[in-house]
């Protein structure tokens, strides 16, 4: 599928520096938010060091932080393990992004047909800095053994979803975000830095990236990046399966063709009719 690279290439990020300078930039209203993107799947109960570690931020900061958010109803704190754990002002939030996404509207009906139809289950994700997270999750019994649902996140580099993701943007973007994961995670990058970079060439050439048992021991998967209707960023469609259960020549042969015409409906204002 063809998907211009002007339209979708998301911009980058401001440097620190030149966001604190901005005088529309509130640095503790960004801290706080930044307290909140230290939890990752499967984590509930963090404490103040685990939160200097992972934002660098002094604990005395990070203990006026936190407490803000406890009374703001983001975080909870509990007194017999000294520990914080996500509110339910996070899950309003979220649900909130989720019910007004037009995205999410459009594809559960098609994700739902592509999962019955062909056995597997789908996933529809964007990137999330230097992740992928899922907006939405059709389980099916072929893929669903891991548990993954709505806000799971995923490796930009390693799963089908993120090698969509890089695969679709141009060349000069695709080394900047390469360079800031290989900052950010030097021994991950280090180890799968070449298998990476044959993937991304690949899906370069097919129109499609591929995870056989790359991300996950037991998983095979594709994914096709697509810019939605109405919307500038990508997003990625997805679908898995036990590797045990269908094997690598049919995601090849039927379930990559089969997810890019899917990608195409969904960007084309006629596939609301679909």
């Amino acid at each position: 599928m063809d998907i211009s690279s002007e339209s979708v290439a998301p911009a980058a990020e401001p440097a620190p520096r030149e966001r604190e300078s901005d005088p529309n930039f509130v640095t503790a209203l960004a801290r706080g938010l930044e307290l909140l993107r230290c939890f990752r799947t499967g984590e509930t109960m963090l404490g103040n060091q685990d939160f200097v570690r992972r934002t660098g931020f002094p604990k005395a900061t990070v203990s006026r932080l936190a407490g803000t958010l406890v009374q703001l109803g983001y975080l909870r704190y509990d007194d017999s393990l000294g520990k914080y754990a996500l509110d339910a002002g996070v899950l309003a939030l979220g649900f909130s992004y989720l019910s007004a996404s037009g995205v999410v509207a459009l594809a559960r009906p098609h994700m739902l047909a592509f999962a019955q139809q062909h056995g597997v289950s789908v996933s529809l994700g964007k990137r999330e800095r230097l992740e992928v997270i899922y907006l939405e999750s059709i389980r099916n019994d072929a893929g669903a053994m891991l548990g993954l649902g709505v806000g799971s996140r995923l490796s930009l580099v390693s799963s089908s979803m993120g090698r969509a993701y890089l695969a679709a943007l141009p060349q000069a973007r695709r080394d900047r975000v390469l360079a800031e994961f290989a900052q950010a995670f030097p021994e991950q990058w280090k180890a799968q830095e070449a298998l990476t970079r044959a993937a991304l060439a690949t899906a370069e050439r097919d129109g499609y990236a591929a995870s056989f048992r790359d991300w996950h021991p037991a998983i095979h998967a594709c994914a096709v990046a697509f810019r939605p209707v109405g919307e500038k960023d990508l997003h990625m469609l997805s679908c898995s399966a036990s590797y045990g259960a269908v094997g690598e020549e049919v995601f090849r042969e039927k379930l990559a063709p089969a997810l890019q015409a899917l990608a195409t409906r969904l960007s084309d204002p006629a596939g609301r009719q679909v």
